[in-house]
């Protein structure tokens, strides 16, 4: 049984890693994408607006 768990544990390891550093780089890309900036802006406005 501990052959099993060691290699879950070796492999939630190295391919969690793997994937939280992918889903960290696709956040920074979304949230610095220049396409993005107008939303943004608009967004941090939006607390200033006296509708």
């Amino acid at each position: 049984m501990s052959t099993t768990y060691k290699f879950f544990a070796e492999f939630a390891q190295t391919w969690g890693l793997l994937y939280f550093v992918a889903v960290f780089l696709m956040v920074l890309v979304y949230a610095l994408a220049p396409s993005r900036k107008s939303h943004f802006d608009d967004a941090a406005r939006m607390p200033l607006r006296e509708d």
